[in-house]
């Protein structure tokens, strides 16, 4: 007896900022996706974008990044496997690939943290701008954008921003908010039709009115991560309840079908991700009618950071990924050995 699951759109995060598949065997993982039931490919290039002019730096040396005819093949590929593409840039926090170069070392917040982009340089929102504008330029038949902004470690300690927050009522949130808003509305003026998507974590300690008054209601569809498999569904409701109350009322989960154990795993937890999954499951069955969750990205990171060490390398989990995939499309997970 199959259950009708609550979470549609599914998505699986291709995470290239580690041991980045071939493209040959890339074609195949995509067509494995589609007949396991995804319905997209979440795509994070880091350095394996072929960036151009200026921002050709940002290119892995380490692997010769995939070409412009291969990321069309990627996009051609998925589309004959019925899937949507929707690249993902991140534009914030996560920036190592970037700000690792000497060249672009001033553009950091605070100088020993890579991830972090000073919000207050305008280099830098030009440098984020040509990187989006690169990326959805070679993405034409995307209708969707993730544009990051998780984990902006640092922020307001760097000498700018602690000057900013010296005036009387600003704070960190407010500076997150107006970095993000920029982008995003930026975003919205050069590609009026395209849908943006970002992580949800920065927000996730912002009061109703700051939410509300954020300049993001009606501009991005907040995409909330939780990787655990003890997630806690009533809590996760009440969050999406609060960002929907907000006005922020596009939402989307996303769950792990690897890399999310320890920074130094090897092999893949099955299990783990099963149930990850099946708490995603009980929190869309529990969310209120009025809230619509647009579906769920299943990410599979190579590397905690650009910096750090593999783990739980992609051939390794693709059995979580079946499992987590069809724990999703059934509503719930069959056990081969309870058939």
């Amino acid at each position: 007896l199959l259950v009708c699951s609550p979470i549609s759109t599914k998505l699986v995060h291709l995470d290239l900022k580690g041991a980045p598949p071939r493209i040959d065997y890339l074609h195949k993982l995509i067509g494995l996706f589609s007949g396991l039931g995804a319905d997209g490919i979440l795509v994070e290039y880091e350095d394996m974008f072929p960036y151009e002019g200026e921002l050709k730096v940002l290119q892995s040396t380490q692997h010769s990044p995939y070409s412009r005819e291969e990321v069309l093949s990627i996009q051609e590929v998925a589309k004959s496997q019925g899937l949507e593409v929707i690249p993902l840039v991140q534009t914030f926090g996560h920036m190592e690939f970037v700000l690792k170069h000497k060249s672009l070392w001033g553009l950091r917040e605070v100088g020993h943290c890579l991830g972090t982009l000073n919000p207050h340089r305008e280099e830098g929102v030009r440098l984020v701008e040509e990187m989006l504008r690169q990326v959805v330029e070679l993405h034409p038949g995307s209708t969707s954008l993730h544009i990051g902004a998780d984990e902006v470690y640092l922020l307001g300690e760097g000498e700018e921003s602690r000057s900013w927050l010296s005036t009387p009522g600003r704070t960190v949130q407010q500076l997150f908010l107006s970095h993000v808003t920029r982008v995003a509305k930026g975003v919205r003026e050069a590609w009026p039709n395209l849908n943006m998507i970002m992580w949800d974590d920065m927000l996730r300690g912002m009061d109703h009115d700051t939410l509300k008054g954020s300049g993001l209601v009606g501009l991005v569809q907040l995409m909330l991560w939780d990787y655990n498999p003890t997630l806690d569904v009533k809590n996760t409701v009440y969050l999406l309840e609060r960002y929907s109350g907000a006005g922020l009322s596009e939402l989307w989960a996303a769950s792990a079908f690897k890399g999310s154990t320890n920074v130094h795993t090897c092999v893949t937890s099955t299990q783990r991700h099963v149930d990850n999954h099946l708490q995603w499951l009980q929190v869309a069955a529990a969310l209120p009618e009025g809230i619509h969750m647009l579906g769920i990205a299943l990410t599979g990171w190579q590397r905690y950071d650009h910096l750090s060490v593999l783990c739980e390398l992609l051939p390794l989990a693709l059995p979580s990924l079946a499992s987590s995939l069809q724990t999703l499309t059934h509503g719930q997970y069959f056990s081969p050995y309870t058939l």
